[in-house]
């Protein structure tokens, strides 16, 4: 299995990344921060279901330093915490991938998904359809459990079915292991970084993991 090349892919909407993962709760929005950060990025999350007392774009701007990014509106906020699909229904709405218009911005941005590849967004729609939508190449972010190694290679493949470029892999809480060894082999698909597990959560801990990806500002 191998990457595909994402140069001609993102054109349309200059240098953009959609940050999915392998599942729920794998640490998208934390990721989001520390490359929204590393890269002086934009950062949009264009769908936000439930914790609309703290969505995720508060906390991605709680957490940033610089003065360049912005954060820009989601096109849906849902009331419920669930499947993007069911909250829009319990709010009595229906997701519009029609509707969901990219910011307009001359800088890199940051697209944070929700929770991963095949959630539904409405009955015929998932997430992976508005990443086709947006075409912009996709960051993996892998979570270190039990599984992961299985979570990925269907994540990858199904990514790879599309024809949607992979720029890389960023693993959350955890340090290089087996896992990361054997997806690296197997897939040929870059490690962006690797991000520990992170007890405190500020903008100097962000600042200080973003330091590490600083060399992506050449790469992506």
């Amino acid at each position: 299995m191998k990457s595909i090349n994402s140069l001609n892919y993102c054109s349309s909407m200059g240098s953009s990344y959609f940050i999915t993962g392998i599942g729920t709760d794998i640490g998208k929005t934390i990721v989001s921060a520390i490359l929204t950060e590393a890269l002086h990025a934009d950062y949009w999350k264009p769908i936000q279901a439930g914790n609309l007392g703290n969505p995720d774009p508060s906390m991605v701007a709680d957490l940033i330093s610089n003065r360049v990014s912005a954060i820009h509106p989601s096109a849906y906020s849902l009331s419920t915490g669930a499947s993007p699909h069911y909250a829009a229904e319990k709010d009595g709405i229906e997701i519009d991938l029609q509707q969901i218009k990219p910011p307009l911005t001359n800088n890199k941005l940051i697209i944070e998904g929700a929770g991963g590849l095949m959630v539904p967004l409405n009955k015929n729609e998932l997430v992976i359809d508005l990443i086709i939508q947006l075409k912009v190449p996709v960051i993996l972010v892998v979570k270190n459990y039990l599984g992961a190694i299985n979570h990925s290679l269907l994540s990858i493949e199904i990514l790879q079915q599309k024809n949607i470029p992979i720029t890389g892999i960023v693993y959350n809480e955890g340090t290089r292991s087996e896992n990361i060894r054997f997806i690296e082999d197997y897939t040929g698909i870059n490690t962006l970084g690797i991000v520990p597990r992170l007890e405190v959560l500020n903008k100097a801990v962000i600042l200080k993991e973003a330091a590490k990806f600083a060399s992506l500002k050449n790469f992506v």
